[in-house]
């Protein structure tokens, strides 16, 4: 698919981006967000579209993501300083929906057993689900670290009631060729979801958490 953004403008927008983040150092490890404005588009009456991207650095290292496992993949966890969760820890929370809610809350994403994943609604009733975080499955065979980094390199749009979206794409202590990387697997991945394409793309910008918006197309 053909991009309508060309190298220099994208490399030129990140520089200025990493820049402004050295200038003003800020206490915390600024996320990089690729903001996306959408037009010929009825949210009302046009398919919602949704889609999930693995990319190729992560954007997001902090993420938490919690194992629900059956015995051999909590062993692994604790040996890797995972946080996680047996299904009897599961069962104590008895479908209290405020609890299913807290530990949606707490964690960005689960990993569950593959013996344990079709237990999950009756363990918890649909909050996990409705938070958008049911979990994705392990098997014995995957490794969880590769598994964890897996999730946290994934992006996903997802089209609401606005005709504006914003995802994380790195953040500001990756180098500029592997944020010009991410923002390609993005862009190209975003477009090819849309009905028409680049003719549904109104604008895409590029910003840390409190830098200044780059304007890539």
């Amino acid at each position: 698919m053909t991009t309508k953004v060309s190298k220099e403008t994208l490399y030129e927008c990140v520089n200025a981006v990493l820049e402004g983040a050295k200038t003003k150092k800020r206490n915390f490890r600024e996320t990089v967000e690729l903001q996306v404005g959408l037009k010929n588009y009825d949210p009302q009456k046009d398919k919602r579209f949704s889609g999930t991207v693995k990319l190729k650095h992560i954007p997001k290292p902090k993420m938490q993501v919690c194992v629900l496992g059956d015995q051999v993949h909590l062993d692994q966890a604790k040996e890797l300083g995972l946080p996680c969760m047996s299904a009897d820890d599961l069962k104590k929370l008895n479908k209290d929906k405020k609890l299913v809610k807290k530990l949606a809350k707490k964690y960005n994403a689960f990993l569950a057993s593959e013996s344990l994943i079709k237990q999950i609604p009756r363990l918890l009733g649909p909050g996990l689900n409705k938070a958008g975080k049911f979990p994705t499955m392990v098997t014995h065979q995957d490794k969880l670290t590769e598994k964890v980094d897996e999730i946290k390199a994934t992006i996903k749009f997802q089209m609401k009631k606005v005709l504006c979206l914003s995802v994380a794409i790195g953040h500001i202590d990756h180098s500029p060729d592997d944020l010009v990387q991410n923002i390609y697997i993005a862009m190209n991945f975003l477009v090819s979801l849309l009905k028409k394409h680049w003719q549904n793309v109104k604008s895409l910008h590029i910003k840390s958490t409190m830098g200044k918006v780059q304007r890539l197309y």
